[in-house]
């Protein structure tokens, strides 16, 4: 992270509602005991996935990668009432943070968290989704994208983490991870059947509607 860009992200940071004990508790727990704490979605994404799903009142939300399960949290305080987020992480090591603070933030009941392999668990899934937040495995966005698109309401919103990818995407650095995601970036800006847009919002999100 470059100087100006770490200043305009803290100034972002002290400017916006600070999280709750609960989120301060995990983000820190997370950067103590967990490898690559910095995947955590923190407070600024945080606050603002939380605001999307308030606005939305979703019933049904789909997360693609809990890691610890900041996101998680935010995504489910925006459920309507009866509400299901339904959350998906390969590693099973991570299940015990995860749901320590789904507990302390009284949301056990709202969040269904799975270990294993989205591409199996998804399908299994049968209700339609208001919001899916894809923060899985990059070389995979592509293929969540379509196995979700299907499964989502017309209106519906799909939104995609490190899109930006540290803006190796803006130098067209050749490596395959950045290239995968200038493809995915592309083919999504190009879809007819949504509306999109993305927001460089910490290593970027991208915003997609489904149209009807």
């Amino acid at each position: 992270m470059n100087s100006i860009y770490k200043d305009v992200y803290q100034y972002c940071e002290k400017h916006t509602s600070r999280p709750d004990s609960v989120l301060y508790e995990l983000e820190r727990e997370t950067y103590l005991k967990i490898l690559s704490p910095q995947m955590i979605s923190g407070p600024v994404q945080g606050k603002f996935l939380e605001m999307v799903s308030v606005l939305m009142q979703p019933k049904n939300i789909l997360e693609i990668g809990t890691f610890t399960g900041y996101a998680a949290i935010c995504l489910a305080r925006g459920l309507a009432q009866g509400g299901i987020l339904h959350t998906i992480e390969v590693n099973p090591e991570l299940e015990w943070i995860s749901r320590k603070y789904f507990e302390k933030a009284n949301l056990s009941d709202k969040i269904s968290f799975q270990i294993g392999d989205a591409r199996e668990i998804i399908p299994t899934i049968e209700v339609e989704f208001d919001i899916v937040f894809i923060d899985a495995a990059k070389f995979d966005n592509d293929l969540y994208y379509e196995m979700v698109l299907s499964k989502l309401r017309t209106g519906g919103l799909i939104m995609v983490d490190n899109v930006l990818w540290s803006g190796k995407v803006v130098r067209n650095e050749q490596d395959n991870a950045t290239q995968l995601i200038m493809a995915f970036n592309k083919k999504v800006a190009a879809d007819k059947r949504v509306e999109t847009v993305i927001l460089p919002l910490r290593d970027g999100l991208t915003m997609v509607r489904k149209l009807g």
